[in-house]
């Protein structure tokens, strides 16, 4: 029998205080922090909140103008107003009289495939056309396989393009704006953002009217041009998102209301169930 290391690399250890979690994330002794093997004295102070983000995410730290990229998306979705459900949320339960991380935490939970997945939605478009792409397939005819897919397995609805309230989105193009720069920084190579521009040219000339690309969908390029799986595209937008929630919900505690509900209470709901009807009747 090998008595190497190697041999023995995979086995449990006998040291079950030690070995309960394990992470490559962290690394603590008494008066020491590293995180992916990075003092934290040397972190404070040399990198930016979004920068530290990536090294929890990747393990090592970004490069030129990566970290960048990384914080114009995340400051570009922090808040879109009390009409998002997750800030309404927010607001509503500060009024409950419940503190500020039960108000984030409500808030959050909602975060779902429709309000706050369509980050995640739009990387995962954007890879498989690229796939397709890889496979030899040209642009137009990918981006006519990946939107007719999307649509077979999932709605009408294209993540990443059209907004109920903005006729263009205000922050969409911005953000396109420094993908471009980063691609001609050599930051990114910029093929999500072609993808991206093809599948809103696709939509024009399929729906007759212009769909524009909307805040998901030019995030959701950075993420995908930046090498972030699709999932965390989602978490990474909980995570801006939750600048604004945090906001918002403050600045309700600091109003004072009551029991804010979804619609002010002299407006009362629709009801269309039965008539009135008695227990003694049935």
């Amino acid at each position: 029998m090998s008595t190497s290391k190697d041999s023995n690399a995979d086995q449990p250890t006998n040291n079950p205080s030690c070995d309960w979690w394990r992470t490559q994330i962290i690394d603590m002794q008494p008066g020491e922090i590293r995180y992916h093997g990075y003092p934290i004295e040397q972190l404070i102070g040399n990198l930016s909140f979004s920068q530290m983000i990536w090294l929890m995410l990747r393990g090592e730290l970004p490069g030129p103008g990566q970290g960048e990229l990384l914080d114009a998306a995340l400051m570009s979705g922090v808040d879109h107003g009390p009409q998002a459900p997750s800030i309404a949320i927010a607001r509503m339960a500060a009024s409950c009289g419940v503190g500020l991380n039960n108000a984030m935490a409500s808030a959050v939970n909602v975060l779902g495939d429709v309000h706050g997945g369509a980050g995640e939605q739009a990387v995962g478009l954007y890879q498989t056309i690229a796939a397709l792409i890889d496979q030899g397939t040209d642009l137009a005819e990918a981006v006519e396989q990946g939107v007719a897919e999307q649509i077979a397995n999932h709605g009408k609805f294209i993540p990443g393009f059209g907004h109920r309230f903005h006729p263009i989105d205000p922050r969409a193009p911005r953000l396109m704006e420094l993908v471009r720069q980063a691609a001609s920084a050599g930051t990114v190579d910029g093929r999500y953002a072609e993808i991206a521009e093809a599948i809103e040219a696709h939509l024009e000339r399929q729906k007759g009217k212009r769909i524009p690309m909307n805040i998901d969908g030019a995030t959701a390029v950075i993420y995908a041009e930046l090498g972030f799986p699709a999932p965390l595209a989602r978490g990474l937008f909980c995570l801006s998102r939750s600048v604004g929630i945090l906001a918002h919900a403050r600045e309700q505690t600091g109003q004072g209301g009551r029991n804010k509900g979804p619609i002010p209470r002299e407006l009362i709901w629709t009801y269309d169930g039965p008539e009135q009807r008695n227990l003694s009747d049935s």
